[in-house]
C-alpha cells in the first residue's frame, strides 16, 4: 500500500479558494494562541505560586466558553455564520490587548487575568460553534474528515513550534510579548477571514435560544450514537486537565522552569500532528466507534505513565503518545456526530458537543488544581489517569452501539439549505 494511501489528503488546500482562505487565518491565528497556552499559566503560578489558582484560570476560561458555546449554537443556526466568526475573533484580540497592557504594569493584576479569561473563552467558543457549524457547508460533508484532518494538522503544528518560542519569550524577555503577539495574530486572523462570503444556516423560525437547545438536547438525547460518542468524548478531554499541573511538574519534579513548560505542551502537539498527518486510513473504517474507544484506552493509560515517569524525557516520549491517540481519537468523533446530525441542528448539537468537553476540562482542571493541594503533582496525574482508564473499559465493555458505531446515519432527514456562491453541493 502506498505511503500516499496513510498520509493526509492535501487536495482541498488546492481546490477551495475558502477553505485555503479559512487554514491560513486558522494557522496566524493559533501561533499566537498558542503564546497564550504557556503565558496564562506561566503568570498566574509566577503572580500566585498556586497550581490551585492556574487551574482556576482554566476553569473560568473554559466556564466563559461553556456559555458562549451555547449562545453560538444558538446565533449559529439562525444567523449568517461568517460574521459570527469575525466578531467573535475581534472581540479575542481585545481581550488579547487588554491581557498585555496588564502585563506591563508595575504589579500586574492577578484578578484581570481571570476575567479575561472569562471574556476570552466566550467570545471564542462563539466563534468556534459558527465555524463548526459552517464547515460542512464550505466543503461539502464527503470531505469533513479530510478538511477535519487538515485542520488539526495545522492546529498542532502552530501548536509544536509556538509553546517553545513562548517558553523562550518568557525566559529572555517578557510576557507582554507573547500577548501582544497573540493580539497581532488575531487582527490578521480577521483581516483574512474578510474575503469569506456569507455562511448561511438553513431557515428556522427563531425562538426562544432555551427552547431551541432543548429541541437540540432532545435530539442529542435520543440517538444512542450521539450520545455513546459524545459521552466518551468528555472523558477524554477530561484528562486533559493535566496541563493544569505542567508548570508544577516542570518546576518542582524536573527542576525547569518555562521553556519546559513550552516543551510540554508542544509535544503534545507534536504527537497530534503526527496523528493528522497519518490519518487518512482512519476514512477506511468500518467499525470507527471502537477503534476510537481503543485509542482512548492507550491515551489514558498514557496519563497514568505520567504518574509514574520520573524523568523529563521520558515523560516527553508519553506526551508524544497521549497526543497522537487524542488526535486520532477526536477525528473519528468529530466525523462521527457531523454525520448524525441533520444540517438544521449542526450549529447547536456541535455547541452542545464541544461545550460538554469544555465544562468537562475545566472542572476537571479545578479538580486536579486541588487534587495537587493534598498530593504531590504525580501523584495527581496518575489518579485522573487510572480513574479515566477504568471508566473508559466500563464503557467499552457496556456500550455495543459505541463499538459498532458508523460514521454516517441511514438517514438524516431533509433540511433544505441556502448556499453561498462558492458553496459545493452538500449533503442534505
Amino acid at each position: 500500500m502506498a505511503l500516499s494511501d496513510h498520509v493526509v489528503d492535501l487536495s482541498l488546500l488546492k481546490t477551495n479558494r475558502d477553505f485555503r482562505r479559512l487554514m491560513i487565518a486558522r494557522t496566524v491565528s493559533l501561533l499566537g494562541l498558542g503564546l497564550l497556552s504557556v503565558s496564562v499559566p506561566v503568570q498566574v503560578y509566577d503572580l500566585s505560586g498556586s497550581s490551585f489558582l492556574v487551574g482556576l484560570a482554566m476553569t473560568l476560561d473554559g466556564l466563559g466558553m461553556f456559555v458562549g458555546l451555547l449562545l453560538g449554537g444558538v446565533l449559529s443556526d439562525i444567523h449568517d455564520r461568517r460574521r459570527l466568526i469575525l466578531v467573535a475573533r475581534s472581540a479575542c484580540g481585545i481581550g488579547f490587548a487588554c491581557l498585555a497592557v496588564n502585563s506591563l504594569l508595575a504589579s500586574p493584576s492577578l484578578a484581570a487575568v481571570l476575567v479575561l479569561s472569562v471574556w476570552d473563552g466566550f467570545f471564542g467558543a462563539i466563534g468556534i460553534a459558527a465555524l463548526t457549524a459552517a464547515m460542512p457547508a464550505i466543503v461539502g460533508r464527503p470531505h469533513l474528515m479530510q478538511a477535519r484532518a487538515l485542520g488539526m494538522l495545522t492546529v498542532r503544528l502552530a501548536m509544536v513550534v509556538s509553546p517553545i518560542v513562548g517558553g523562550i519569550v518568557i525566559a529572555s524577555l517578557d510576557v507582554s510579548w507573547n500577548y501582544t503577539g497573540a493580539a497581532v495574530g488575531t487582527l490578521l486572523t480577521v483581516l483574512t477571514l474578510l474575503g469569506l462570503p456569507r455562511l448561511n444556516p438553513p431557515r428556522a423560525s427563531v425562538r426562544h435560544p432555551l427552547r431551541m437547545l432543548g429541541e437540540a438536547i432532545g435530539i442529542l438525547s435520543s440517538n444512542a450514537t450521539l450520545l455513546s460518542v459524545v459521552a466518551l468524548g468528555t472523558l477524554t478531554t477530561v484528562t486533559s486537565a493535566i496541563r493544569a499541573l505542567f508548570p508544577a511538574l516542570a518546576i518542582d519534579v524536573y527542576g525547569g522552569g518555562a521553556f519546559e513548560v513550552g516543551v510540554m505542551v508542544s509535544m503534545v502537539s507534536v504527537g497530534a500532528a503526527l496523528g493528522a498527518t497519518v490519518s487518512r486510513w482512519a476514512s477506511r473504517l468500518t467499525r470507527p466507534g471502537l477503534v476510537m474507544g481503543v485509542l482512548c484506552l492507550i491515551a489514558f493509560a498514557c496519563v497514568t505513565a505520567l504518574g509514574v515517569v520520573s524523568t523529563l524525557t521520558g515523560t516527553l516520549f508519553v506526551l508524544i503518545l497521549y497526543g497522537y491517540t487524542t488526535s486520532v481519537a477526536s477525528l473519528l468523533q468529530y466525523t462521527i456526530i457531523q454525520g448524525h446530525t441533520p444540517d438544521a441542528y449542526l450549529g447547536r448539537i456541535n455547541s452542545l458537543w464541544t461545550a460538554q468537553e469544555v465544562s468537562g476540562g475545566s472542572a476537571a482542571s479545578l479538580g486536579v488544581g486541588a487534587l495537587a493541594r493534598v498530593a504531590s503533582p504525580a501523584d495527581a496525574v496518575l489518579v485522573v489517569g487510572a480513574t479515566a482508564l477504568l471508566l473508559c473499559g466500563m464503557a467499552m465493555a457496556l456500550s455495543g452501539t459505541l463499538r459498532r458505531a458508523p460514521f454516517d446515519a441511514a438517514d438524516l432527514g431533509d433540511v433544505t439549505v441556502e448556499t453561498g456562491p462558492n458553496f459545493p453541493p452538500g449533503r442534505t
